[in-house]
């Protein structure tokens, strides 16, 4: 019966293929139909005309505790390699627990058919090709279906063996493929010691085509300026058009006669085969702090690299110096900007970066170091400066001071004028008088001999007569003088006699 519709003994119901059986078992599976409903289970044993009571009450939901039955799995050996064919668990059923097949993994356990046989387990995909085997040997697998979304594991498929051949041996066929991929560019790489001319056509597929359980081998497409070439590299970074997807990678041959061989497949996961460059540092210095800034690896690819790794920065800086002891000091950041203080002055400083992904476990090569010369002490420049300053003040000062001077003294002069040119400033420049012509005065000799009382009385008369002419003779005059001129008049006597 079903849980959710049980309420009384009318609800069970007889399980068809389960009655009247012998054995301890009864496979019942044609009666669920509802794999996610829980179902309640009875029994109980009877003989002849007498029965048991009822068994407890078994509990369960089909889903939970189904197991995953073994895959189909198909053989074929040629060519030196064994093909593997897988069919998924319920293939021929109408009516199908696990709906979603291309949710199934399948592991391979294959060994060689020997005493020592050591096995080796790898994950395959429903169709496969081994090609790393020995020639005319007898391998055995067997393969197991899980379901990761549920975490569950399957039954394995019964033991096949099967004998290998000899692989054909095709001189120009390529050999050693590998990827090389840096900064989300992809080289594909091959060698060939063929001598004649060969030509090559480079293919991929899509690796979600692997997943199905159709034949993919008419799905492979040629990558784009890889067609026809005789170099021993390819560029196809042109098909890396997601970074989530998965591609296989093969090389085709071509020799003169037209015969072709393909080589063994490569497996390109992007973020996974990529490898991440050094990025760019570039310096400045300003005040006390050392500035740097960093460019992350990949140029046009920098967003992508950026974005789907989250890049990290380690950056190392030290003293350049003659010291070898010198300490090399260690950031580790997530911006492209930073600063460095406790600089010390006149002193090389060198920096180098590294970018590195903590989620796929990537790291770059350290970027070229950049190196940059921390500016003098500023004390004694700031002392020079200082004297210098205070030192042209100073000679402004005093230049002004000078200057001030010569102007007050020009057009403020500190002594009186004479007393003939006292007001003349105050004229009207209309005036129509014109400043009078000095008289010319007459000279006086002092003879020094016998000097009578005569010639003393005529000379004081004389220059008496001269000094008032000259006063007489100005157009200004003033009173107040009279006192000053007796006394002059008093002084010549005397330096007379």
């Amino acid at each position: 019966r079903f849980e959710y519709y049980a309420i009384g003994e009318m609800d069970w119901k007889e399980l068809p293929g389960c009655q009247n059986v012998i054995h301890m078992e009864c496979d019942f599976s044609s009666a669920v139909t509802k794999y996610y409903d829980i179902h309640h289970v009875r029994l109980r044993a009877k003989r002849g005309e007498e029965v048991s009571p009822w068994s407890s009450i078994f509990e369960m939901i089909p889903y939970d505790i189904a197991q995953i039955s073994p895959p189909g799995v198909e053989l074929n050996s040629i060519d030196g390699v064994i093909k593997i064919k897988i069919s998924p668990p319920e293939a021929n059923q109408v009516h199908k627990m696990w709906i979603d097949d291309l949710s199934f993994k399948y592991n391979l356990v294959i060994w060689e058919n020997s005493s020592n046989a050591e096995f080796r387990k790898q994950s395959i995909f429903p169709t496969h090709i081994i090609d790393d085997l020995a020639p005319e040997t007898t391998y055995c697998l067997k393969v197991q279906a899980t379901y990761p979304l549920e975490y569950k594991e399957g039954l394995f498929s019964p033991v096949q063996c099967v004998k290998t051949t000899h692989k054909a041996n095709v001189l120009f066929c390529a050999t050693d493929v590998s990827v090389l991929a840096l900064n989300m560019k992809f080289h594909l790489h091959w060698k060939n010691q063929y001598k004649q001319h060969v030509t090559y056509n480079v293919q991929y597929l899509f690796g979600y085509l692997k997943k199905l359980y159709e034949d993919y081998s008419t799905k492979w497409l040629n990558v784009p300026g890889c067609e026809n070439i005789s170099d021993t590299h390819c560029n196809f970074s042109s098909i890396i058009t997601t970074v989530s997807g998965i591609f296989y990678l093969r090389v085709q041959s071509m020799d003169e006669y037209n015969q072709s061989c393909l080589s063994n497949e490569v497996k390109v996961d992007p973020l996974v085969t990529n490898e991440i460059g050094p990025p760019d540092v570039t310096v400045d210095i300003s005040n006390v702090l050392l500035h740097y800034q960093i460019y992350p690896p990949g140029g046009s690819k920098s967003e992508v690299m950026r974005n789907h790794y989250d890049l990290s920065y380690r950056v190392l800086y030290w003293k350049n110096s003659s010291n070898s002891e010198e300490e090399i000091e260690t950031k580790e950041i997530k911006q492209t900007i930073g600063t460095i203080s406790d600089l010390t002055p006149s002193t090389l400083y060198c920096v180098k970066a590294q970018a590195f992904s903590i989620a796929y476990n990537k790291s770059s090569h350290f970027s070229k170091e950049k190196c940059i010369k921390t500016p003098g002490d500023k004390i004694l420049p700031l002392i020079i400066l200082t004297v210098f300053v205070v030192t042209l003040i100073g000679v402004l000062i005093l230049v002004l001071y000078k200057a001030y001077s010569k102007i007050k003294y020009m057009f403020f002069p500190s002594c009186h004028l004479p007393l003939n040119l006292e007001g003349f400033g105050r004229q009207s420049l209309n005036s129509h008088y014109a400043l009078p012509t000095k008289e010319p005065l007459e000279n006086c000799y002092i003879i020094e001999s016998i000097i009578t009382e005569e010639l003393n009385q005529i000379g004081i008369k004389d220059c008496k007569h001269l000094k008032q002419s000259s006063r007489d003779s100005g157009n200004y005059s003033n009173d107040d003088d009279n006192s000053g001129n007796k006394v002059s008049e008093e002084k010549l006597e005397k330096e007379i006699v």
